[in-house]
Formats: C-alpha cells, structure tokens, sequence
C-alpha cells in the first residue's frame, strides 16, 4: 500500500493499493486500460482524504506551456493540465500578458482549475479560459470543450456535474490580452493600495506582487501547514434573508450575485466562534477562518468532523448551509 501523504497539500495519510505517475497521453490511457476505476489527482489541493482507497491513483504530471499570437493583441496560451496553477501565472507575467494576475499563488494545478473554475480577487479562470481538451473515459477518446461546454458557475463546472468522474482534462487554453486592459482591483486591499499610492500605476506585474503578499500574509502555506485553502464555498442566499441578517448583524459582508446575495463564509465561521480553534491537531486557521488546517497529526476524519461541527454552528446562529469547496473523500 503506497501512502498518499505526500499526494495532497492537507498532508493527511491515505493509502491506495498501486500509484502510476502519466506524462503523456499514450501513458495515461494505457493506465486506464487497467486501472478503469482509478483517481485521478493533480496536486491534491482541493482534496481531503478520510480513509482508505480501494482503488489505484493515477497522478497527472505532463508539462509544458505554449503561446499562439491571435488577432487584436490577443495570445492563447495553452497549459498541460499537470503544470503548477502558479507557474502558469508568472510565465503569462513574464509574457507581459495580462488578465490571471489577481489569480497568482492559487495552490492548484492547471487542469484542476477549470473544474472548480478557481478564483480569486475578484477574477475568475472563466473570464479569459477559451478551451480545455480532455479524455473521455468512457471510450478513451478526446474532447475538446469550449467555454459555454464547460458550463462554469461559481467555483463549479460541467466537470463537477455532468461530466463528474468521466472526464480528464489533459491541457488547458486561455486567451490573454498583450497590451494593458482595464484591470480588475476591486478587491478592498488592491483598491485601498492604490488609493493611498496615486503615483504608482496598476500594471499587472504589481497587482501580482501585491496578491502575493496579501496571500502569504492571511493564508497558511501547505508545506507548513497542511490545508486545501478555502474550505467552504462563500453561499449564496436570497435577498430575503440578507435583510433579515443584515438588521441583526450590521456588519455582515454582503456582495451582490446573479441569483442572490453572496455572504462572506469566513464571517460567518468566525462569528460562530471558530476562528484560531483547534481540536487536536485540526483546527481553523487564526488569520482566515476559510481555511481549515492540519498542524500536522490530524487524520482526514477528524479534519471532515470539524468542518460538520461548522456547518451545524453556522446553520443554527445565522440560518445559512456552508457548502465545502473541498472534495471529500
């Protein structure tokens, strides 16, 4: 039995019977070929394992990133879906290509951002995603989706519903403007920096720097502290109840949405009190109550019945069910 520790940023054990690491196509199907009911990871950075597989892993691990000129300053960039989200970001910077700047230091890979149609900041992968190609495990053939296909909501995906368990993306392609746009620093920091220093110009390169910064300084780095990043989607609610919330909490963070009212989930976990709690070695991180934490000992149950004991505090105190962002196993 081969040890998943190493396999997932909450750092947490599972074993798995056989572990095949792909890099090519060619590789990848004949894994499948035996191993039909494998899983398939990336970096294990939106996974929490609570117990043991029966079935193998298949771990994709191609690499490689490639640009194509378009018309009207426009450049498609392609990713294998086994390269570091982050990597991604400061090649297209390096590229002086805008657009996934407010992006920077999400601890994913690429092919797993499509499926959670990651975001941060403001910006969301969708907004500039032009296409993924990906296998179809039902006859091992390739598919290309194009943006409408892959049905992106938030943090959610085609690839989270209907094509759940039968898809593996395999590359990624975004279409990025190579001359300055409008740039997104909507985001209260970005914005407020900004304000406070008129004689330095958003460039995409500073909007970066700074979410670095911002990130380092509220989030826990997984190689020191095992975590998924955010733990829970930030929910949805009917404006309703955030009328009703927002007159018993006049400090709750509301955000207008398509189908609702987003509210601020790590709000509402650290008025319910969990903020910086720790049960053994799971707890909630003391910075950003999103994010739960593993100091190191904690076993993926434990992790999974903190996050239940969340949800029932936050549904009694303010009525509203916390969804995990993080997929449970």
């Amino acid at each position: 039995m081969i040890d998943l520790k190493p396999y997932n940023t909450f750092g947490v054990s599972a074993k798995t019977p056989h572990l095949i690491t792909v890099e090519s196509k060619k590789a990848l199907i004949e894994a499948l070929q035996l191993h039909p009911n494998a899983l398939i990871l990336g970096k294990g950075s939106n996974i929490l394992f609570t117990k043991d597989l029966q079935q193998p892993v298949i771990v994709i691990a191609n690499k490689g990133i490639t640009t194509d000129n378009w018309e009207n300053d426009l450049v498609k960039v392609t990713a294998a879906a086994g390269e570091s989200w982050d990597d991604l970001v400061q090649y297209t910077l390096a590229m002086n290509l805008c657009g996934l700047e407010n992006l920077s230091l999400i601890p994913s890979s690429v092919g797993a951002a499509p499926i959670q149609n990651i975001g941060a900041y403001g910006v969301e992968q969708n907004q500039f995603f032009e296409s993924c190609l990906a296998l179809d495990c039902s006859n091992l053939t390739w598919v290309q989706f194009s943006r409408e296909e892959c049905q992106f909501g938030y943090r959610n995906s085609f690839f989270k519903n209907e094509g759940k368990g039968r898809f593996i993306i395999w590359e990624v392609s975004y279409v990025l403007p190579s001359k300055a746009v409008e740039l997104n620093i909507t985001y209260a920091p970005l914005k407020n920096y900004f304000e406070e220093h008129p004689e330095i110009q958003p460039t995409p390169k500073k909007i970066a720097e700074l979410v670095i910064e911002i990130r380092k300084s509220k989030l826990p780095d997984p190689n020191q502290q095992g975590n998924a990043g955010s733990f829970f989607k930030n929910p949805v609610i009917k404006e309703e109840l955030a009328l009703q919330l927002k007159r018993e909490f006049n400090d709750l963070p509301l955000y207008p949405a398509s189908d609702g009212v987003k509210v601020a989930a790590g709000w509402l976990i650290e008025k319910a009190g969990f903020k910086g709690y720790f049960n053994g070695d799971a707890g909630v991180h003391d910075k950003q109550a999103l994010v739960l934490v593993n100091k190191g000992g904690a076993s993926g149950k434990e992790i999974a019945n903190l996050s239940v004991q969340i949800q029932k505090k936050v549904f009694d105190q303010f009525r509203i069910r916390l969804e995990p962002e993080v997929t449970i196993l």
